[in-house]
C-alpha cells in the first residue's frame, strides 16, 4: 500500500481480525495502480477517489497490493459501477475482475446494475502471510473500482452502503481514525487549485514574500492546460492598464497552439519546475480539498484536503485563502454566496441572456486523437447503443473543443456521467469509423492514441463578489477604479450543434460557439472576493459573473492575469493585517504599483502570442 495509507489499513486490518470484522480496502491506495488511473472528479459526490481503467480499448496492466491477512476463507465485494447504464440497458463495456491469491474470482465486474453498488467477486482462501490482491482489466473500457471489502462470512441479504454519507460511516467505522489529520501546515496564504490561475496566485504572493500553500488535486499542474486535459492557452497577456501582468506565463507556458496534442506539447515539467523553484510554496498535491472550518463572522479558519491516492488528511490553516478551482468548491463549503446557470436578460440587463434564467451552461470536452501507423490497426466492437451509423458519424482523426457535453447537466453533481457520455460517443464513433464505416479504409492505419479521462470544465458554478461582472461592462463598458487585468477573448458562449442535435435530439456531444468581439476591459477587483466570506478571494472561471460575462474571462491566461492579480493582493492584505474588501478604499495605490510591476520575470521574450483569435481586434 502506499505510504500513510498502508499504515492506517495494515493496522485496520490487523486489529480488526480477532472480531472478524470486515476489512475495506480502497482501491486508489494500492501499492501500484499498474496501468489503471487515478479518477478524484467525483469525490464531492462519491466521497472518493476511484481506480479507472482507462486503456481506449486495450486492456491496462493490473492494479496490485500486499495486505496483512489472518488465515483462511474470505469472501471479496468490490465498489464498482457499469457506467454505460443511463443509456443502455445490456451488459456494460466496463468489465474487469479481482484476482486473490492467484485465483481469479467472478467475473466479469462492473458490467450490470445501475449506479455505483457492491458487487460481489467471490471467495478465496488465503494460507498464511500477506494476500495478494489484484484487479484485472478485461476490456481496457473504463471499468473501474472504489474499494474492496473482505469479510469472513458471505453478507446475505444485508446492504452494504454506496452513498457518499453511507461510506463515509463505513469508513470511520472501520478506521477511526480516518478523519484525523496527518499533515499540518500553518501559512500566510492558501490557495486551492493548481491551475493556471493558482498557480499565479501561488508564485505572485510568494514572490512578495508571503509563506503559501498551493493545494491541488491531481498530480500534475496546470488544471485544463496539463497533459492530463490538453486544451492550450488562449486570450492575450500583457494589456493595459496593466502590461506587466501575464509575464508570469512567459516563465512556464507551452510555445504552440493546439488542443488535444501529445503531452510533450504542454510543458508540465516547466510548471512543475516553476513551482518547485519558489521556496515559499509548499505544494500539496494530489489533495482535494473536502471541508472547511469557518469563524462565527464568516472568515474561513482552515481547510482540509484530502489525498487522493493515500487517503491521508491534510489541514492547512491561514488568515487568507484564494478558491481556483474552477468549481467554487472552497467557497461553497464555506458558505460563500454562488449561482449557477444562465441569467435572464431582465436581471441584469443582458441582450445575449436568454429571456428566463436556466440551469445551462458552457460544457465540458473530453479531448482525443489518433495516429498513423505503418500497418493496419485495429478496434474492438464497441456497440453500446449510442446509434452511430453512416450518416451522423463524425468522420475525423481528432477532436477540437467542438466535441462537448453537459451543457444542461449539473457539472458538479453529474461530472462522472458527463464526462462518461463524453467517453461514450468517442468509443461508438471511432468503433464505426473502424469498423463499419464506408469510408473505413482511410482509417484502417490510424490508431485511438490517447482520449482524456480529465473533464475539461468551461462552466459549473461562480462565487459571487461586491461586482457582478456582466455583458455590458464589456459590451458598453464603465471604467471602474478598481479595474485589474484585462479580458480580451470575445463574450463565447456554447451552444448544442444544430446538425448534432439533428441527429441525437437531447443527447448532443458536439457544440457550436457565437463569438462577439470586445475591446479589452479590465476586470473589477470587486469581481475577484467574495462578498460574504471576508477572507475569501477567487481567480478564474469561479469569479463573480454572470454566465455571459464568463463566456469572455474564462479564458486560460486571462484567468492566470486574474490568480496574479489575488496572489499580489494577498500580499497587501498580508502586510497591513486587512482584508480585501479594504483593499479599493485603503490601499488601491499598494496594489496598483504591484500590478504595474507585475510578478513575473522582466524583459523575457512573448512566447504567448499564439491562440488570440477571440480576440479583439479578430484575428484571421
Amino acid at each position: 500500500m502506499k505510504a500513510g495509507r498502508f499504515l492506517n489499513l495494515a493496522a485496520m486490518a490487523l486489529s480488526l481480525l480477532a472480531c472478524n470484522a470486515p476489512v475495506l480496502v480502497e482501491a486508489e491506495a494500492f501499492d501500484s495502480a499498474g496501468g489503471w488511473v487515478t479518477d478524484q472528479q467525483s469525490m464531492d459526490v462519491l466521497g472518493s477517489a476511484y481506480l479507472l481503467a482507462h486503456g481506449f480499448g486495450n486492456p491496462v496492466e493490473d492494479a496490485t497490493c500486499a495486505l496483512p491477512l489472518e488465515a483462511g476463507r474470505w469472501h471479496v465485494y468490490a465498489l464498482t459501477h457499469n457506467w454505460t447504464s443511463p443509456w443502455f440497458d445490456g451488459e456494460g463495456p466496463g468489465a474487469f475482475c479481482v484476482i486473490a491469491d492467484g485465483d481469479t474470482l467472478v467475473s466479469p465486474l462492473g458490467t450490470e446494475g445501475k449506479g455505483w453498488e457492491w458487487q460481489y467477486a467471490g471467495r478465496f482462501t488465503h494460507k498464511e502471510g500477506p494476500a495478494s490482491l489484484r484487479l484485472h482489466d478485461l476490456s481496457g473500457f473504463d471499468g473501474r473500482c472504489d474499494a474492496l471489502l473482505l469479510s469472513r462470512s458471505r453478507l446475505r441479504g444485508r446492504r452494504l452502503p454506496s452513498s457518499a454519507d453511507g461510506l463515509h460511516r463505513l469508513r470511520l467505522r472501520l478506521n477511526p481514525s480516518y478523519d484525523t489529520p496527518v499533515k499540518r501546515d500553518t501559512v500566510d496564504f492558501a490557495v486551492v487549485g493548481g491551475g493556471i490561475a493558482g498557480m499565479c496566485a501561488a508564485l505572485a504572493a510568494a514572490r512578495q514574500g508571503l509563506k503559501v500553500a498551493l493545494i491541488h488535486d491531481r498530480p500534475v499542474l496546470g488544471g485544463n492546460n496539463s497533459a492530463e486535459v490538453r486544451v492550450h492557452l488562449g486570450g492575450r497577456i500583457s494589456l493595459d492598464p496593466y502590461p506587466q501582468l501575464g509575464n508570469l506565463i512567459k516563465e512556464f507556458g507551452h510555445e504552440k497552439c493546439t488542443n488535444a496534442a501529445p503531452a510533450e506539447c504542454y510543458a508540465d515539467d516547466k510548471k512543475a519546475d516553476v513551482i518547485a523553484a519558489e521556496k515559499g510554496i509548499a505544494l500539496y498535491a494530489p489533495y482535494h480539498a473536502v471541508r472547511s472550518d469557518t469563524a462565527p463572522d464568516g472568515r474561513i479558519l482552515r481547510v482540509y484536503a484530502r489525498n487522493i491516492s493515500t487517503g491521508e488528511l491534510l489541514c492547512v490553516e491561514a488568515p487568507l485563502f484564494a478558491d481556483c478551482t474552477g468549481d467554487g468548491s472552497l467557497g461553497v463549503m464555506s458558505g460563500a454566496d454562488w449561482r449557477a446557470g444562465r441569467e435572464s436578460q431582465q436581471e441584469f440587463g443582458e441582450p445575449m441572456a436568454p429571456d428566463t434564467a436556466d440551469t445551462r451552461q458552457s460544457g465540458a470536452s473530453v479531448l482525443w486523437y489518433s495516429e498513423a501507423a505503418d500497418s493496419p490497426q485495429s478496434f474492438p466492437e464497441f456497440d453500446y447503443g449510442f446509434g452511430i451509423n453512416e450518416e451522423n458519424v463524425a468522420p475525423e482523426e481528432r477532436s477540437n473543443w467542438t466535441w462537448e457535453t453537459g451543457l444542461d447537466a449539473d457539472m458538479i453533481n453529474d461530472v462522472e456521467r458527463i464526462r462518461d457520455y463524453s467517453l461514450y460517443a468517442i468509443y461508438s464513433n471511432w468503433s464505426f469509423l473502424k469498423n463499419h464505416y464506408s469510408g473505413r479504409q482511410a482509417y484502417s492505419n490510424r490508431k485511438l492514441e490517447w482520449v482524456a479521462y480529465i473533464a475539461g470544465k468551461r462552466e459549473s458554478r461562480r462565487l459571487m463578489g461586491p461586482h457582478i461582472l456582466t455583458e455590458r461592462d464589456m459590451t458598453t463598458p464603465v471604467i471602474y477604479p478598481d479595474g485589474t487585468a484585462s479580458a480580451s477573448w470575445s463574450i463565447d458562449l456554447h451552444l448544442p450543434d444544430t446538425l448534432n442535435s439533428r441527429h441525437f435530439p437531447g443527447r448532443e456531444f458536439r457544440s457550436t460557439a457565437v463569438h462577439t468581439y470586445i475591446e479589452p476591459y479590465p476586470i473589477p477587483f470587486r469581481c475577484l472576493y467574495s462578498r460574504n466570506v471576508s477572507n475569501l478571494m477567487m481567480a478564474g472561471r469561479d469569479i463573480s459573473a454572470t454566465h455571459v460575462a464568463l463566456g469572455s474571462v474564462r479564458v486560460i491566461r486571462t484567468c492566470g492575469m486574474m490568480g496574479e492579480v489575488v496572489g499580489l493582493a494577498a500580499s497587501v492584505c498580508r502586510h497591513h493585517d486587512a482584508l480585501p474588501s479594504d483593499i479599493l478604499p485603503l490601499y488601491w495605490p499598494e496594489l496598483d504599483s504591484l500590478m504595474r510591476e507585475g510578478a513575473g520575470e522582466k524583459g523575457l521574450p512573448n512566447n504567448q502570442d499564439f491562440c488570440i483569435h477571440g480576440c479583439y481586434p479578430p484575428v484571421n
